[in-house]
């Protein structure tokens, strides 16, 4: 598995459950048959998610900040930002960038956007469009809510066009979107959730458990946070999991405070570092202590 790739694929996603569930199998570009001749062996989600917590704890021109690193080293910067709404949907954007250290190995520059629905926060639209070194990387992806479809576009450098059919089990999400239907959710210990994700032309199931409420040390600041813990299996080929912890503030913001990832390389962590919200005081990180559970 190509690091760079995989970090590439870390840094779009984010502070998702999702996030570590659409590492990608190397260099594998070949679509997948719309119907498998394998049957499929994921068990189908037991309930939908639950109703979401409203009024919504994010609104547009939140901006947040973080830093990205992958086995024990910086590696660049990303940010999540939400968007006016356009055309009946909520856009959010997560974009980017490796830092110079990583940059000679490979340099690489993402963003993604979800278009989700204002009150469900489900996505109708997903879109990704990266460069790594030379090659450039587009990817448009459809969900159908009534048919429970997702339709992919990609063109990967001058290759041919790919598309790929899927379909989803009670609720359909892409990882750039999810983080923000999380921090919806009503959470409390023990709180069981499932979904089924799209990441990297693939098709994955999320299932996960709200551990404990914890105590987080950020040089953000102090928080109180829900610490939920998933694994994503690869629809289509189940022996492929990944597993991740997520920490969201429990506070009015819900803010997305960290998240940490098992990859076959090791630990891939993504830290909040800065908060922009219209109204309030922008906050960002102070010193250089290290994240404290």
């Amino acid at each position: 598995m190509d690091s760079m790739r995989t970090l590439l694929v870390v840094w779009l996603t984010l502070s998702t459950t999702a996030a570590w569930a659409q590492l990608p199998d190397g260099h594998d570009t070949t679509p997948e048959p719309t119907r498998p001749e394998a049957p499929v062996t994921v068990e189908p989600c037991a309930q939908g998610l639950p109703a979401l917590r409203m009024p919504l704890a994010f609104m547009p021109g939140e901006l947040l900040e973080f830093d990205l690193d992958a086995m024990g080293a910086k590696a660049g910067k990303m940010t999540m930002r939400v968007q006016r709404p356009a055309n009946g949907a909520l856009p959010v954007q997560v974009e980017a960038q490796t830092n110079t250290l990583f940059s000679k190995v490979r340099r690489v520059h993402g963003t993604a956007v979800s278009y989700l629905h204002p009150r469900t926060l489900r996505p109708s639209r997903y879109t990704e469009d990266a460069t790594e070194n030379e090659t450039h990387r587009k990817v448009e992806v459809a969900f159908g809510a009534k048919d429970r479809s997702v339709k992919v576009d990609y063109q990967i450098g001058d290759r041919p066009r790919g598309v790929a059919n899927y379909n989803f089990d009670k609720d359909g999400l892409d990882v750039a979107g999810s983080v923000y239907l999380l921090r919806q959710l009503p959470l409390k210990k023990d709180l069981q959730v499932c979904f089924d994700v799209y990441g990297v032309r693939r098709m994955w199931r999320m299932t996960g458990t709200v551990i404990q409420r914890e105590h987080v040390s950020l040089p953000l600041g102090e928080f109180e946070a829900w610490h939920m813990s998933g694994t994503a299996v690869r629809v289509d080929r189940p022996s492929q999991r990944r597993e991740v912890h997520v920490w969201i503030s429990d506070d009015a913001r819900r803010l997305p405070l960290a998240a940490v990832g098992t990859i076959d390389l090791g630990a891939v962590r993504a830290t909040l570092t800065a908060v922009s919200r219209p109204g309030e005081k922008r906050i960002e990180a102070q010193g250089t202590e290290d994240l404290k559970w």
